[in-house]
């Protein structure tokens, strides 16, 4: 079983999935082998994507909202109350947050070009109105904390409840202590009854290290961040140099 991370693995920075890339999945597909997304999106930020490759498992949230073969098998919003003292800071240091539930993400501000442009990272935009009580009224599986590079010290000083994981220069994930793309791979694999050594998995960022450190078949993409490299058995060239199908001729797996 291969779970690919989205960003930065399956897709390059201008968000095209590689002709390569779709074709080494369909391979795997057609050759009997499971094959999965694991990443920290949002299931609605990658519907499209699950559908023009035929996927229906995947660790959305970081591991926090994980479904096999289009089957909900395993949550773990954040302790709400620790997110509603979390947003009091955020507030009183002007530093905005979105909130996302399995079917939509609501900022608590009208505008904010931190906002603006880690969203746009990811050709994603807000197409609603904000809603600062969004995270009272239902489980919230993963926060958006716009912050820059450091500020997020004091916020792992005061909540211990979460975790706080870096993904764009400008906004880090809030997921719950404990969480992790890891666990949600775990929940799967015992759900399907695979054996760990049956088990693959591709990334390239921060919150890949946990999962490229539990999957002993683990490979880092060439543009990698390097401490992910370091979790990983082993490298393959760029998203943009047909990583994962050089990759999977190397695990002898094409």
């Amino acid at each position: 079983m291969l779970f690919f991370d989205i960003d930065g693995t399956l897709i390059d920075d201008k968000q095209d999935l590689p002709k390569t890339t779709k074709a080494a999945i369909f391979q795997l597909i057609e050759n009997g082998h499971e094959v999965a997304i694991a990443t920290g999106r949002a299931p609605y930020m990658f519907e499209e994507l699950r559908k023009e490759l035929d996927i229906h498992t995947y660790v959305s949230f970081n591991g926090q909202y994980v479904v096999v073969k289009d089957e909900v098998v395993y949550t773990n919003p954040l302790n709400r109350e620790a997110l509603k003292l979390l947003t009091q800071m955020a507030e009183k240091n002007n530093h905005p947050i979105i909130y996302m539930d399995q079917y939509d993400m609501k900022a608590n501000v009208l505008h904010h070009e931190f906002i603006t442009e880690g969203l746009n990272s990811l050709a994603l935009t807000l197409e609603s109105s904000p809603d600062p009580d969004f995270h009272k009224e239902r489980d919230i599986f993963q926060s958006m904390l716009f912050i820059q590079d450091q500020e997020e010290v004091q916020y792992e000083q005061a909540f211990k409840d979460f975790k706080f994981v870096r993904w764009h220069p400008l906004s880090v994930d809030v997921d719950p202590a404990g969480g992790s793309k890891a666990k949600g791979i775990e929940k799967v694999m015992v759900h399907l009854g695979y054996s760990l050594d049956q088990m693959y998995a591709f990334g390239d960022g921060l919150n890949d290290i946990e999962m490229l450190s539990f999957v002993p078949n683990s490979v880092a993409m060439g543009n990698a961040h390097p401490l992910t490299k370091k979790a990983a058995k082993f490298i393959t060239k760029s998203v943009d140099e047909d990583g994962i199908f050089y990759g999977l001729k190397m695990l002898g797996l094409l």
